[in-house]
């Protein structure tokens, strides 16, 4: 394998080449862009389709459709890089995206991670570098009518059919407080406030897809917290994080819950240590993991 680095091409938008725009280049003389592999962005509006590019003749596949995409920065994230390739291509803003799953084709020299993101604030997007003849949404039944960029032809399908996957955590929150002997029973509110404000990482830096018994890299799924009793009045937290205060008794929300979201075609993981309020969970439909398994990425 050997660098090589690009003899033509566009200055990016920020100035200088970024020492990430060069050619990976296999003993076989296989070429990759990316000297810290690539990323790109498959943006999904549910009415509108998903957002592709038409790749102009002097690069790469050129003529060909695919996504906003290019070589990741040192040090950045797949997910950012993603997102900011996204917005240098296409005007894409982050605002109006909640990512849902990354999937990586991972060559052992190479990878390519494809961030998949719901659009949740409908744009149209900016034709913002020389890298597109077109830029179009583009309904999910006329993708493969198109003359597709063979990676993304070659992933298209495995990732359609993960568009309508939606993994949800909900969280036994008087549980998962209980498990830890720190004083929560002094300031019920205050320690279900606290935990609200850990379950933010969760959905921010997201859940490896083993966890989750699916395929991809890793999820970002929708937590919901369940509250009970004096911990009903907890603060919000930010959007992040669903909050249903519950009633009556909690174990009966939770499984209220799990029954209509496995119901609407959610993918249910119940978090809790009580075994008699899993095994309801579980048949109803949805999964469960102990209140150890979220301490540990919370």
């Amino acid at each position: 394998m050997r660098i090589e680095e690009p003899s033509s091409g566009p200055p990016r938008p920020s100035g200088p080449r970024d020492p990430g725009d060069a050619w990976v280049v296999t003993d076989a003389g296989d070429r990759y862009w990316g000297r810290f592999g690539a990323a790109g962005l498959l943006a999904h509006d549910p009415a509108r389709g998903v957002l592709l590019q038409h790749r102009v003749s002097w690069s790469h596949h050129g003529g060909t459709w695919g996504i906003p995409g290019g070589a990741r920065h040192e040090g950045e994230s797949a997910t950012d890089a993603a997102i900011r390739e996204s917005q240098e291509e296409a005007g894409v803003p982050a605002a109006a995206l909640r990512p849902r799953f990354t999937s990586v084709l991972d060559l052992e020299v190479w990878t390519y991670t494809t961030l998949v993101a719901d659009v949740v604030d409908p744009f149209e997007p900016v034709i913002a570098d020389p890298e597109s003849y077109a830029l179009e949404w583009v309904p999910l039944d006329e993708v493969d009518a198109l003359p597709l960029h063979p990676g993304f032809a070659d992933s298209w399908e495995p990732l359609r059919a993960l568009l309508t996957v939606r993994p949800t955590v909900l969280v036994d929150a008087a549980n998962v407080v209980g498990s830890v002997p720190d004083g929560w029973w002094r300031d019920r509110a205050g320690a279900a406030s606290r935990l609200l404000e850990r379950l933010q990482g969760l959905s921010r830096l997201g859940v490896a897809a083993s966890e989750l018994s699916l395929p991809g890299d890793t999820w970002y799924p929708h937590v919901v917290a369940v509250l009970e009793g004096e911990a009903r009045a907890a603060a919000d937290p930010s959007d992040s994080v669903e909050v249903v205060r519950a009633d009556a008794a909690g174990d009966d929300t939770l499984v209220a819950e799990a029954r209509r979201r496995v119901g609407d075609g959610e993918r249910v993981l119940l978090v809790t240590s009580d075994r008699a309020l899993g095994e309801r969970a579980v048949a109803v439909g949805a999964e469960v993991r102990g209140a150890s398994w979220l301490r540990d990425r919370v």
